[in-house]
């Protein structure tokens, strides 16, 4: 038995599932971490994230953007500006980001031992 009942968030029909979907993408927690401490121009975003190309931040910010989770703020300047904020929505994510983090750093060297032993090993630990 699988444990999952209808409207369980991990189901296909669920809207749960699309937002799991999305904060599980490899750039959106980054992101979302990254323009949590106020709004932030994209070449900020390159450089505080580091190792995300401009095509594959900009995508991610579109598509943050297309569900209600970062606004883009474009300012009539002379040269233009841009800057993305998190919506309150988006907002709402820095606590949970904060615990995922928080948990990568005191079990990220386990996570990588695990990696190193191998598969097998990891199973007779138990």
């Amino acid at each position: 038995m699988s444990g999952f009942g209808p409207g369980d968030p991990f189901l296909a029909d669920c809207p749960g599932r699309l937002t799991v979907e999305l904060i599980a993408d490899k750039w959106t927690v980054v992101v979302l971490a990254g323009l949590s401490r106020g709004p932030v121009r994209h070449g900020e975003l390159i450089e505080l994230i580091g190792g995300i190309s401009r095509k594959v931040l900009t995508q991610t910010l579109r598509r943050l953007e297309a569900h209600g989770l970062v606004r883009r703020h474009a300012y009539a300047e002379v040269p233009p500006r841009v800057e993305y904020e998190l919506t309150p929505l988006g907002a709402s994510l820095t606590g949970p980001i904060h615990v995922l983090t928080e948990w990568a750093r005191e079990n990220g060297d386990a996570v990588l031992d695990a990696l190193d032993a191998g598969p097998g090993a990891v199973a007779h630990r138990g």
